[in-house]
C-alpha cells in the first residue's frame, strides 16, 4: 500500500504524469483492482495516445475480464501508435498478443 500512497501523492502533484499514472495502474492490477487500473489506462491513453506502454497492459486486463472485443480494439490501436512511433519491439509484442487472441 505504501507504493500506492506514494504514487497517489505524486499524481496529485502532477495529474498528467503518464509514467506515474501507468505505474499506479500496474499497482492496482497487482491488487486485483482491475476497474481502477482500467480507468487509469483509459484516461492516460485518451490524453496521450502515443504513450504506447499502456496498450499492452490495458488489453491484457480486458482479456482477463473476458472483454475480447475491447481488447482487440486496444491491441489494434496500440499497433497503430507503435508503428507511428517506430517502436518495432512494442509493435511486435502487441501483434503477438493480438494474434494469440484472434487466431
Amino acid at each position: 500500500m505504501e507504493r500506492i500512497e506514494k504514487l497517489l501523492a505524486f499524481l496529485k502533484e502532477n495529474p498528467s504524469d503518464n509514467f506515474v499514472q501507468h505505474a499506479l495502474a500496474l499497482e492496482y492490477i497487482k491488487l486485483g483492482k482491475d476497474n481502477e487500473a482500467k480507468d487509469l489506462f483509459e484516461q492516460l491513453l485518451a490524453r496521450d495516445p502515443a504513450y504506447t506502454g499502456s496498450y499492452y497492459h490495458l488489453a491484457k486486463l480486458l482479456e482477463r475480464n473476458n472483454d475480447t472485443d475491447a481488447a482487440i480494439k486496444v491491441y489494434e490501436k496500440g499497433m497503430e501508435e507503435t508503428k507511428k512511433a517506430g517502436d518495432n519491439h512494442a509493435f511486435g509484442e502487441l501483434r503477438s498478443a493480438y494474434e494469440e487472441l484472434t487466431f
